[in-house]
């Protein structure tokens, strides 16, 4: 299985996901073009892609939903409630309904070989998953825009071989920043974005010997830096008593919201 970021961030999410017969994407937060040039740089094309994941309706993740369907016509698989969403949604232009396929979290269902598990995400959306995709060989999560974690998303995160995880901001950065305080307060809680601190706490949960590669994701530009996201998440990793590890001991590397992520294949 091979996975890599076309972008992940507060400005735009796109994700690749698949193996030698099937691939998908997760979101379509940037135009087509960029989408394009992205799977082109590995040898992919957009129209390769056998279904389009839908995460949630937030712009971030669907602007380019609309293009992308009325040009290539992939079936795009989403809940019920983000689909209702997207359809109210007149940025995004006509999409055939014929389309959508709906799906519900804890319902596995399958596009090619692999085999994909929604999952419940805490996320101020109408009705928000994440995505664990498998085929017979490997395991990837994708998960991202969730306010808080607790055992359900530490089941679901568990025995991955990689994973892309949220490192949305830093507290502090958040708090003295510019942001309006209902937005400050919007971003931490319960329904917000997952900080550098509590992205390292959930990792340290969930890693084990043969993970392969770690994706941090979905950075804020106002809230975080790269290197701040990698250095925190890591220390968090080392800190915890509770696990064996080292923040050191793993392939660690930050999704770019502008550029193409290596491609990790497992």
């Amino acid at each position: 299985m091979d996975f890599f970021s076309i972008a992940s961030g507060s400005s735009g999410n796109c994700i690749c996901v698949g193996d030698d017969s099937t691939h998908v994407m997760i979101d379509a937060g940037i135009s087509g073009k960029r989408i394009e040039a992205g799977m082109n740089q590995y040898d992919y094309t957009t129209a390769d892609m056998a279904g389009l994941l839908v995460t949630h309706e937030h712009s971030d993740h669907v602007a380019g939903l609309g293009v992308i369907s009325r040009k290539y016509h992939i079936p795009i698989y989403a809940t019920a409630g983000t689909i209702r969403a997207i359809r109210s949604m007149k940025s995004l232009g006509a999409i055939d309904d014929a389309l959508f396929h709906v799906i519900k979290a804890d319902e596995d269902f399958s596009i090619g070989s692999l085999n994909i598990h929604p999952f419940k995400i805490s996320h101020d959306a109408a009705d928000p998953v994440a995505y664990r995709i498998e085929n017979t060989k490997s395991k990837v999560a994708v998960c991202t825009d969730l306010g808080y974690y607790d055992g359900y998303i530490v089941e679901n995160l568990t025995n991955l071989d990689a994973m892309l995880l949220e490192a949305n901001h830093d507290i502090h950065m958040l708090e003295v920043g510019a942001y309006p305080y209902p937005l400050k307060q919007r971003i931490l809680g319960k329904y917000g974005h997952l900080s550098n601190e509590a992205s390292g706490q959930l990792l340290s949960q969930v890693l084990h010997d043969n993970i392969k590669h770690i994706f941090l994701g979905h950075l804020s530009h106002e809230n975080n830096y790269p290197d701040l996201a990698y250095e925190t998440v890591r220390l968090e990793v080392t800190m915890d008593k509770a696990t064996p590890y080292s923040g050191s001991d793993f392939d660690i590397t930050v999704a770019s919201r502008s550029e193409v992520s290596e491609r990790i294949v497992i």
